[in-house]
Protein backbone atom coordinates (compact mmCIF):
# COMPACT_ATOMS: atom_id res chain seq x y z
CA UNK A 1 0.00 0.00 0.00
CA UNK A 2 0.91 3.34 -0.61
CA UNK A 3 -0.04 6.15 2.19
CA UNK A 4 0.94 9.06 0.25
CA UNK A 5 -1.50 8.04 -2.51
CA UNK A 6 -4.22 6.42 0.09
CA UNK A 7 -4.41 10.14 1.67
CA UNK A 8 -5.10 11.89 -1.64
CA UNK A 9 -8.50 10.20 -1.29
CA UNK A 10 -9.61 11.91 1.80
CA UNK A 11 -10.10 15.80 0.77
CA UNK A 12 -9.93 16.47 4.62
CA UNK A 13 -6.32 15.64 4.58
CA UNK A 14 -5.36 18.10 1.79
CA UNK A 15 -5.21 21.86 3.63
CA UNK A 16 -3.23 23.89 5.84
CA UNK A 17 -3.61 24.53 9.72
CA UNK A 18 -1.89 27.08 10.99
CA UNK A 19 0.28 27.79 8.46
CA UNK A 20 0.99 24.44 7.88
CA UNK A 21 0.30 21.28 6.28
CA UNK A 22 -2.14 19.51 7.69
CA UNK A 23 -0.68 16.09 10.08
CA UNK A 24 -4.01 14.49 11.19
CA UNK A 25 -2.84 11.96 14.52
CA UNK A 26 -6.34 11.42 16.11
CA UNK A 27 -7.79 8.87 14.03
CA UNK A 28 -8.21 6.69 17.64
CA UNK A 29 -10.74 9.13 18.45
CA UNK A 30 -12.44 9.80 15.26
CA UNK A 31 -11.04 8.80 11.59
CA UNK A 32 -11.28 10.89 8.39
CA UNK A 33 -13.69 10.09 5.80
CA UNK A 34 -12.55 9.18 2.16
CA UNK A 35 -13.87 10.51 -1.20
CA UNK A 36 -15.70 6.56 -2.04
CA UNK A 37 -17.52 7.79 1.05
CA UNK A 38 -18.67 10.70 0.86
CA UNK A 39 -19.51 10.06 -2.77
CA UNK A 40 -22.02 7.02 -1.14
CA UNK A 41 -23.38 9.37 1.20
CA UNK A 42 -24.06 12.26 -1.48
CA UNK A 43 -25.64 9.49 -3.69
CA UNK A 44 -27.78 8.13 -0.61
CA UNK A 45 -29.09 11.56 -0.36
CA UNK A 46 -29.80 12.85 -3.79
CA UNK A 47 -30.78 9.59 -5.22
CA UNK A 48 -32.36 6.94 -2.78
CA UNK A 49 -33.67 8.70 0.70
CA UNK A 50 -36.19 7.52 2.29
CA UNK A 51 -37.63 5.05 4.99
CA UNK A 52 -36.80 1.91 5.08
CA UNK A 53 -39.33 -1.10 5.68
CA UNK A 54 -42.08 1.33 5.30
CA UNK A 55 -43.23 2.49 1.59
CA UNK A 56 -43.83 0.19 -1.49
CA UNK A 57 -42.69 3.00 -3.58
CA UNK A 58 -39.46 2.89 -5.71
CA UNK A 59 -37.70 5.05 -3.05
CA UNK A 60 -38.23 3.26 -0.03
CA UNK A 61 -37.67 0.21 -1.67
CA UNK A 62 -33.90 1.69 -2.90
CA UNK A 63 -33.09 2.26 0.71
CA UNK A 64 -34.28 -0.67 2.39
CA UNK A 65 -32.41 -2.52 -0.25
CA UNK A 66 -29.33 -0.02 0.59
CA UNK A 67 -29.87 -0.53 3.89
CA UNK A 68 -30.31 -4.48 5.02
CA UNK A 69 -26.99 -4.80 1.88
CA UNK A 70 -24.97 -2.69 4.54
CA UNK A 71 -26.06 -5.59 7.18
CA UNK A 72 -25.24 -7.91 4.71
CA UNK A 73 -22.00 -6.09 4.09
CA UNK A 74 -21.09 -5.62 7.75
CA UNK A 75 -21.52 -9.64 8.02
CA UNK A 76 -19.37 -10.32 5.91
CA UNK A 77 -16.42 -8.27 7.14
CA UNK A 78 -16.81 -9.44 10.80
CA UNK A 79 -17.69 -13.33 9.74
CA UNK A 80 -21.16 -13.38 11.55
CA UNK A 81 -22.60 -16.79 10.85
CA UNK A 82 -26.17 -14.98 10.10
CA UNK A 83 -26.84 -11.74 8.56
CA UNK A 84 -29.48 -11.15 11.49
CA UNK A 85 -26.33 -11.09 14.11
CA UNK A 86 -25.68 -7.71 13.29
CA UNK A 87 -27.40 -4.93 15.09
CA UNK A 88 -27.32 -1.32 13.84
CA UNK A 89 -26.61 0.97 16.79
CA UNK A 90 -25.38 4.31 16.92
CA UNK A 91 -21.81 3.00 17.96
CA UNK A 92 -19.89 0.97 20.16
CA UNK A 93 -21.36 3.02 23.01
CA UNK A 94 -24.71 2.19 22.69
CA UNK A 95 -23.93 -1.12 21.73
CA UNK A 96 -22.42 -2.27 24.93
CA UNK A 97 -25.14 -0.22 27.05
CA UNK A 98 -27.73 -2.57 25.08
CA UNK A 99 -26.05 -5.74 25.73
CA UNK A 100 -25.76 -4.73 29.58
CA UNK A 101 -29.54 -3.58 30.25
CA UNK A 102 -31.17 -6.30 27.95
CA UNK A 103 -28.73 -9.49 28.79
CA UNK A 104 -27.32 -8.17 31.78
CA UNK A 105 -30.44 -7.48 33.39
CA UNK A 106 -31.81 -10.55 32.36
CA UNK A 107 -29.15 -13.23 34.06
CA UNK A 108 -27.41 -11.28 37.00
CA UNK A 109 -28.80 -11.56 40.08
CA UNK A 110 -26.93 -11.20 43.72
CA UNK A 111 -23.28 -12.11 43.87
CA UNK A 112 -22.82 -13.00 40.35
CA UNK A 113 -19.75 -11.49 38.59
CA UNK A 114 -18.78 -9.27 36.10
CA UNK A 115 -15.22 -9.20 35.11
CA UNK A 116 -13.46 -6.89 33.25
CA UNK A 117 -9.57 -5.14 33.41
CA UNK A 118 -8.64 -1.56 34.15
CA UNK A 119 -7.80 -0.14 30.87
CA UNK A 120 -11.30 -0.31 29.71
CA UNK A 121 -12.23 2.81 28.16
CA UNK A 122 -15.99 4.69 29.95
CA UNK A 123 -18.08 3.08 27.23
CA UNK A 124 -17.14 -0.59 28.86
CA UNK A 125 -16.90 0.25 32.42
CA UNK A 126 -20.14 2.55 33.08
CA UNK A 127 -22.37 -0.03 31.83
CA UNK A 128 -21.02 -2.83 34.03
CA UNK A 129 -20.55 -0.67 37.08
CA UNK A 130 -24.56 0.74 36.91
CA UNK A 131 -25.39 -3.04 36.02
CA UNK A 132 -23.51 -4.17 39.35
CA UNK A 133 -24.99 -1.30 41.66
CA UNK A 134 -28.91 -2.10 40.56
CA UNK A 135 -28.56 -5.95 40.50
CA UNK A 136 -26.23 -6.68 43.77
CA UNK A 137 -23.82 -8.10 40.96
CA UNK A 138 -20.32 -7.95 42.22
CA UNK A 139 -17.53 -5.84 39.50
CA UNK A 140 -14.32 -7.78 39.59
CA UNK A 141 -10.96 -6.20 37.75
CA UNK A 142 -7.93 -8.63 36.30
CA UNK A 143 -4.76 -7.43 37.14
CA UNK A 144 -2.56 -5.53 34.57
CA UNK A 145 0.95 -6.06 34.01
CA UNK A 146 3.63 -3.27 34.49
CA UNK A 147 3.15 -2.31 30.85
CA UNK A 148 -0.50 -2.92 30.80
CA UNK A 149 -1.05 -5.93 29.29
CA UNK A 150 -3.33 -8.95 30.95
CA UNK A 151 -2.04 -12.53 32.05
CA UNK A 152 -3.94 -15.24 31.18
CA UNK A 153 -2.53 -17.05 34.96
CA UNK A 154 -4.56 -14.03 36.22
CA UNK A 155 -7.74 -13.86 33.80
CA UNK A 156 -8.02 -17.68 35.04
CA UNK A 157 -7.72 -16.86 38.69
CA UNK A 158 -10.22 -13.85 38.16
CA UNK A 159 -12.93 -15.85 36.40
CA UNK A 160 -14.94 -18.06 38.24
CA UNK A 161 -18.30 -20.40 38.84
CA UNK A 162 -20.15 -17.01 39.85
CA UNK A 163 -19.15 -15.18 36.14
CA UNK A 164 -21.47 -14.43 34.29
CA UNK A 165 -19.90 -11.99 31.69
CA UNK A 166 -16.14 -10.77 31.34
CA UNK A 167 -16.09 -7.62 28.97
CA UNK A 168 -12.92 -6.46 27.72
CA UNK A 169 -11.67 -4.09 24.59
CA UNK A 170 -9.47 -6.09 22.07
CA UNK A 171 -7.12 -3.01 21.58
CA UNK A 172 -6.78 -0.43 24.69
CA UNK A 173 -7.33 2.98 23.02
CA UNK A 174 -4.25 4.16 25.71
CA UNK A 175 -2.07 1.27 25.68
CA UNK A 176 -2.44 -0.19 22.18
CA UNK A 177 -2.51 -3.30 24.20
CA UNK A 178 -3.66 -6.13 21.84
CA UNK A 179 -5.51 -8.44 24.39
CA UNK A 180 -5.19 -12.00 23.97
CA UNK A 181 -10.04 -11.78 23.89
CA UNK A 182 -9.78 -15.70 22.28
CA UNK A 183 -8.06 -17.17 24.71
CA UNK A 184 -10.05 -15.16 27.05
CA UNK A 185 -13.11 -16.28 25.44
CA UNK A 186 -12.17 -20.29 26.29
CA UNK A 187 -11.74 -19.04 29.57
CA UNK A 188 -15.31 -17.01 29.82
CA UNK A 189 -17.10 -19.89 28.32
CA UNK A 190 -15.43 -22.85 30.59
CA UNK A 191 -17.05 -21.45 33.30
CA UNK A 192 -20.47 -20.78 32.08
CA UNK A 193 -19.71 -16.46 31.39
CA UNK A 194 -20.27 -14.75 27.80
CA UNK A 195 -17.60 -12.97 26.05
CA UNK A 196 -18.20 -9.23 25.36
CA UNK A 197 -15.75 -7.59 23.63
CA UNK A 198 -15.24 -3.78 22.77
CA UNK A 199 -13.88 -3.86 19.02
CA UNK A 200 -13.86 0.25 18.53
CA UNK A 201 -10.11 0.15 18.45
CA UNK A 202 -9.55 -2.94 16.53
CA UNK A 203 -11.92 -3.18 13.53
CA UNK A 204 -10.41 -0.25 12.25
CA UNK A 205 -7.00 -2.18 11.94
CA UNK A 206 -7.15 -5.46 11.42
CA UNK A 207 -8.90 -8.66 10.22
CA UNK A 208 -11.80 -10.02 12.45
CA UNK A 209 -13.85 -13.15 12.43
CA UNK A 210 -15.85 -13.22 15.65
CA UNK A 211 -16.79 -17.47 14.42
CA UNK A 212 -12.78 -17.41 15.43
CA UNK A 213 -13.01 -15.15 18.33
CA UNK A 214 -15.74 -17.21 19.91
CA UNK A 215 -17.22 -13.91 21.34
CA UNK A 216 -20.84 -13.74 22.30
CA UNK A 217 -21.06 -9.95 21.73
CA UNK A 218 -19.10 -7.63 19.51
CA UNK A 219 -19.06 -4.17 19.32
CA UNK A 220 -17.59 -1.07 17.24
CA UNK A 221 -18.38 2.45 15.99
CA UNK A 222 -18.24 3.18 12.10
CA UNK A 223 -16.37 6.82 12.56
CA UNK A 224 -12.97 5.33 13.68
CA UNK A 225 -12.84 2.87 10.15
CA UNK A 226 -13.48 5.68 7.85
CA UNK A 227 -17.58 5.83 7.98
CA UNK A 228 -20.06 8.50 9.05
CA UNK A 229 -20.64 9.24 12.69
CA UNK A 230 -23.47 8.36 14.36
CA UNK A 231 -23.35 4.38 12.65
CA UNK A 232 -21.94 1.49 14.64
CA UNK A 233 -22.77 -2.45 15.19
CA UNK A 234 -23.65 -4.98 17.35
CA UNK A 235 -22.62 -8.44 17.05
CA UNK A 236 -24.57 -10.98 18.77
CA UNK A 237 -25.03 -14.57 18.47
CA UNK A 238 -27.99 -15.72 17.43
CA UNK A 239 -29.44 -17.54 20.19
CA UNK A 240 -28.74 -14.95 22.60
CA UNK A 241 -30.35 -12.01 20.84
CA UNK A 242 -33.12 -14.36 19.92
CA UNK A 243 -33.67 -14.68 24.24
CA UNK A 244 -33.21 -10.69 24.76
CA UNK A 245 -35.71 -8.13 24.94
CA UNK A 246 -35.62 -4.90 23.60
CA UNK A 247 -34.70 -1.65 25.49
CA UNK A 248 -36.12 0.86 23.01
CA UNK A 249 -39.57 0.60 22.38
CA UNK A 250 -41.59 2.44 18.87
CA UNK A 251 -42.63 2.19 15.60
CA UNK A 252 -40.85 -0.85 13.15
CA UNK A 253 -39.10 -2.87 16.11
CA UNK A 254 -43.07 -4.35 16.71
CA UNK A 255 -44.74 -7.59 15.08
CA UNK A 256 -47.96 -6.70 16.70
CA UNK A 257 -49.96 -3.74 19.31
CA UNK A 258 -52.56 -4.28 21.47
CA UNK A 259 -54.13 -1.84 23.71
CA UNK A 260 -52.17 -3.55 26.67
CA UNK A 261 -49.39 -5.57 25.29
CA UNK A 262 -47.38 -6.12 22.36
CA UNK A 263 -45.21 -8.56 21.07
CA UNK A 264 -42.21 -7.92 19.04
CA UNK A 265 -40.33 -8.21 15.32
CA UNK A 266 -37.67 -11.25 14.84
CA UNK A 267 -34.55 -10.36 14.83
CA UNK A 268 -32.67 -8.20 14.42
CA UNK A 269 -35.75 -5.86 13.91
CA UNK A 270 -36.82 -5.86 17.42
CA UNK A 271 -33.26 -3.94 18.56
CA UNK A 272 -33.63 -1.26 15.85
CA UNK A 273 -36.62 0.68 16.67
CA UNK A 274 -37.62 3.96 14.73
CA UNK A 275 -36.06 5.72 11.52
CA UNK A 276 -32.85 3.84 11.45
CA UNK A 277 -29.25 5.55 10.89
CA UNK A 278 -29.88 4.56 7.03
CA UNK A 279 -27.23 7.05 5.27
CA UNK A 280 -24.65 5.71 8.35
CA UNK A 281 -25.44 2.32 7.10
CA UNK A 282 -24.81 3.07 3.65
CA UNK A 283 -21.54 5.07 4.66
CA UNK A 284 -20.28 2.24 6.71
CA UNK A 285 -20.52 -0.25 3.35
CA UNK A 286 -18.63 2.01 1.43
CA UNK A 287 -15.78 2.33 4.25
CA UNK A 288 -15.81 -1.55 4.41
CA UNK A 289 -15.42 -1.54 0.38
CA UNK A 290 -12.72 1.08 0.57
CA UNK A 291 -10.93 -0.58 3.48
CA UNK A 292 -10.75 -3.98 2.17
CA UNK A 293 -9.66 -2.81 -1.48
CA UNK A 294 -6.86 -1.84 0.55
CA UNK A 295 -6.74 -5.29 2.57
CA UNK A 296 -7.18 -5.14 6.64
CA UNK A 297 -3.52 -7.45 6.43
CA UNK A 298 -1.89 -4.73 4.81
CA UNK A 299 -3.69 -1.95 7.49
CA UNK A 300 -2.15 -3.60 10.00
CA UNK A 301 1.44 -4.49 8.77
CA UNK A 302 1.42 -0.57 7.75
CA UNK A 303 0.36 0.90 11.23
CA UNK A 304 2.81 -2.07 12.94
CA UNK A 305 5.21 -0.55 10.92
CA UNK A 306 4.37 2.77 12.18
CA UNK A 307 4.45 1.88 15.61
CA UNK A 308 7.62 0.67 15.65
CA UNK A 309 9.34 3.52 14.56
CA UNK A 310 7.29 6.18 16.88
CA UNK A 311 8.12 4.63 19.68
CA UNK A 312 11.88 4.29 18.19
CA UNK A 313 11.60 8.42 17.41
CA UNK A 314 10.13 9.58 20.49
CA UNK A 315 12.21 7.62 22.51
CA UNK A 316 15.13 9.71 21.41
CA UNK A 317 13.22 12.74 23.12
CA UNK A 318 14.89 13.14 26.96
CA UNK A 319 12.11 13.87 28.95
CA UNK A 320 9.38 12.11 26.87
CA UNK A 321 7.53 8.86 29.24
CA UNK A 322 5.97 6.43 27.04
CA UNK A 323 2.98 4.21 28.10
CA UNK A 324 2.70 0.57 27.40
CA UNK A 325 4.26 -2.25 25.37
CA UNK A 326 7.70 -1.00 23.66
CA UNK A 327 6.44 -3.21 20.99
CA UNK A 328 2.51 -3.22 19.50
CA UNK A 329 0.89 -4.05 17.07
CA UNK A 330 -1.65 -1.06 16.18
CA UNK A 331 -0.53 2.35 15.60
CA UNK A 332 -1.08 4.17 18.74
CA UNK A 333 1.55 5.86 20.91
CA UNK A 334 0.27 7.74 24.22
CA UNK A 335 2.99 9.86 25.88
CA UNK A 336 3.65 13.23 28.35
CA UNK A 337 6.35 15.22 28.15
CA UNK A 338 7.90 16.17 31.84
CA UNK A 339 6.50 19.41 33.56
CA UNK A 340 4.45 20.04 30.58
CA UNK A 341 0.44 19.57 30.66
CA UNK A 342 -0.12 17.27 27.56
CA UNK A 343 -3.10 20.11 26.77
CA UNK A 344 -0.15 22.66 26.30
CA UNK A 345 1.95 19.72 24.27
CA UNK A 346 -1.36 19.34 21.79
CA UNK A 347 -1.60 23.25 21.91
CA UNK A 348 1.65 23.60 20.71
CA UNK A 349 1.85 21.38 18.27
CA UNK A 350 -1.68 22.56 16.40
CA UNK A 351 0.22 25.60 16.15
CA UNK A 352 2.30 23.55 13.72
CA UNK A 353 -0.48 21.89 12.20
CA UNK A 354 -0.05 18.53 13.91
CA UNK A 355 -3.90 17.16 15.71
CA UNK A 356 -3.42 14.49 18.64
CA UNK A 357 -5.71 13.74 21.89
CA UNK A 358 -4.79 15.25 25.52
CA UNK A 359 -6.81 13.85 28.01
CA UNK A 360 -7.85 11.20 30.20
CA UNK A 361 -8.88 9.28 26.86
CA UNK A 362 -12.36 8.17 28.63
CA UNK A 363 -10.08 6.39 31.14
CA UNK A 364 -9.84 7.83 34.35
CA UNK A 365 -9.35 4.98 36.74
CA UNK A 366 -6.00 3.33 34.28
CA UNK A 367 -5.12 7.03 34.33
CA UNK A 368 -4.85 6.43 38.08
CA UNK A 369 -3.26 3.34 37.42
CA UNK A 370 -0.47 5.17 35.26
CA UNK A 371 -0.61 7.63 38.05
CA UNK A 372 -1.13 10.62 35.47
CA UNK A 373 -3.88 13.11 35.47
CA UNK A 374 -3.98 13.15 31.58
CA UNK A 375 -1.41 12.26 28.73
CA UNK A 376 -0.72 12.78 25.34
CA UNK A 377 -2.05 10.50 22.06
CA UNK A 378 -0.50 10.43 18.94
CA UNK A 379 -3.03 7.36 16.71
CA UNK A 380 -2.09 6.58 13.17
CA UNK A 381 -3.86 4.95 10.35
CA UNK A 382 -3.63 4.15 6.66
CA UNK A 383 -3.34 7.73 5.13
CA UNK A 384 -0.18 8.70 7.82
CA UNK A 385 3.39 8.27 6.89
CA UNK A 386 7.14 8.77 8.63
CA UNK A 387 7.11 12.10 7.30
CA UNK A 388 4.02 12.17 9.73
CA UNK A 389 5.95 10.98 12.48
CA UNK A 390 9.16 12.70 12.05
CA UNK A 391 6.84 16.16 12.34
CA UNK A 392 5.47 15.09 15.56
CA UNK A 393 8.96 14.44 16.87
CA UNK A 394 10.14 17.82 15.48
CA UNK A 395 7.56 19.42 17.45
CA UNK A 396 7.99 17.98 20.07
CA UNK A 397 11.41 18.82 20.63
CA UNK A 398 10.72 22.41 19.78
CA UNK A 399 8.01 22.53 22.48
CA UNK A 400 10.31 21.09 24.93
CA UNK A 401 12.35 23.99 24.30
CA UNK A 402 9.54 26.71 24.11
CA UNK A 403 8.31 24.91 27.78
CA UNK A 404 11.93 25.48 29.37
Amino acid sequence: MNPALIKEQFPILNQEINGHPLVYLDSAASSQKPRKVLDALKHYYEWDNANVHRGVHTLGSRATDDYESARERVARFINAQHTEEIIFTRGTTTALNLVASSYGHSVLGEGDEIVITPMEHHSNLIPWQQLALKTGAVLKYIPLQSDGSVLLDDVEKTVTPKTKIVAMAYVSNVLGVVNPVKQIAEIAHRHGAVMVVDGAQSTPHMKIDVQDLDCDFYAFSGHKMCAPTGIGVLYGKKRLLEAMEPIEYGGEMIDDVGMFESTWKELPYKFEGGTPIIAGAVGLAAAIDFLEEIGMDEIHRHETKLAAYSIQRLSEIDGVTIYGPREREVGLITFNLDDVHPHDVATVLDASGIAIRAGHHCCQPLMRWLEASATARASFYLYNTEEDIDRLADALIQAKEYFK
